[in-house]
């Protein structure tokens, strides 16, 4: 396993960070999670409904497969003096304190490389290393743009259901974490790199940012359908009850589209005849769409989109989503675990991960550890 000779210090709670541990664990890292004593990692708590209280939650679960867990109270001496014996054997620190409170600590970067030059330090914050605030997903996904555009054009604006900015910051220090580890293996010493979830959220905006930024529009909420591109995104019923998503996103799939549902004329109508015309024309176009779907049976129109090779899929619920065989190959520990690493190749092979550890459950053995 690529990862097998690194040791990961993970001193971050929640989403974000976790993430960045379990990935780590997933590629044959040994990651070894700091809790606090009362009660640990907040979503040890977060049961939904239906849970057993007292065991461990589905939440917690979503990101702490394979790890290790030891209680410590940092701000005590003994505390912290366990985190930095553990540092000194550790190749990575993951860290997600409010900014100011890892010197609080005396956990920051300038700290702990006296004691291990090799460290290659992780830092998440809410809103970037000088701004103080504590900030949690749903906020930033608001102050970001994300919740402004997402819903319904007759609607309010919508929170998206995952917590995507905490995984779209851990995404940006996985990639940096193996950037710092190339680093490493070119000359011993070990790196500082940080991110908030503000500036993983922003660098995400991807053509809704662009579309203002270089044109100077205004992105506005368009429920399932895109800015750019018409018709992509569109959910329509078909005349069995199954909701379809397009995505027509060439001439040749808009023509070859439009013999499938039997309106092969439309691409010689001059109001549709290019995207350009259909975005100005969307919601005439889009009304002749949903009129021939919804008559149509799903198996008919998957048959003809699929004999045509035009992009569509179908709306699918948790349960419809882990009966997809691709879907499948991202589960293990009987089913319950959902893995991080959605990548396949030569370089490393799946494993299966021990269960969400208990809060403390590992504090003899590491201890041990300490002491040898």
């Amino acid at each position: 396993m690529p990862l097998s000779q690194i040791k990961v210090l993970e001193l971050a709670n929640i989403l974000a960070g976790p993430l960045i541990g379990q990935f780590c664990a997933e590629l044959g890292a040994t990651v070894t999670k700091v809790e606090h004593p009362e009660g640990g990692d907040p979503t040890r708590g977060w049961h939904a409904a239906g849970e057993t209280q007292g065991e461990v939650s589905a939440y917690f679960s979503c990101a702490n497969w394979g790890k290790r867990s030891i209680a410590l109270n940092i701000a005590t001496d003994e505390g912290a003096n366990i985190v930095k014996r553990l540092v000194q054997r550790s190749d990575v620190v993951i860290v997600g304190y409010k900014p100011g409170d890892e010197q609080k600590f005396g956990l920051d970067y300038a700290t702990l490389r006296e004691l291990n030059s090799r460290l290659i330090y992780l830092q998440i914050t809410a809103y970037g290393t000088e701004d103080p605030r504590p900030g949690f997903d749903a906020i930033i996904q608001a102050e970001s743009g994300f919740t402004y555009l997402n819903g319904e054009a007759s609607g309010g604006p919508v929170k998206m259901p995952v917590a995507l900015v905490d995984v779209l910051a851990a995404h940006q220090l996985k990639e940096a974490l193996l950037l710092a580890l190339m680093k490493r293996e070119r000359n011993g010493e070990g790196s500082y790199l940080a991110t908030s979830l503000l500036a993983a959220a922003t660098a995400s905006l991807a053509n809704q940012a662009s579309n203002y930024l270089h044109a100077g529009v205004v992105p506005k909420r368009m429920g399932s359908e895109h800015p750019n591109i018409v018709p992509y995104g569109n959910i329509i019923q078909t005349a069995d009850g199954r909701e379809i998503v397009l995505a027509v996103g060439t001439e040749r799939q808009f023509r070859e589209f439009s013999n499938a549902i039997g309106l092969p004329s439309l691409p010689d109508d001059e109001r549709f005849a290019t995207n350009n015309d259909r975005v100005t024309n969307r919601d005439l176009l889009q009304a002749l769409i949903r009129e021939r779907v919804q008559s149509m049976p799903s198996h008919e129109l998957e048959a003809e989109l699929g004999r045509r090779k035009v992009p569509f899929g179908y709306v699918n619920d948790m349960p419809a989503v882990f009966e997809l065989q691709e879907s499948r190959k991202q589960l293990f520990g009987s089913g319950k675990g959902l893995r991080t690493v959605a990548f396949t190749g030569d370089v490393f092979e799946r494993i299966d991960l021990s269960p969400p550890p208990r809060l403390d459950e590992h504090r003899s053995e590491i201890l041990q550890e300490l002491s040898d």
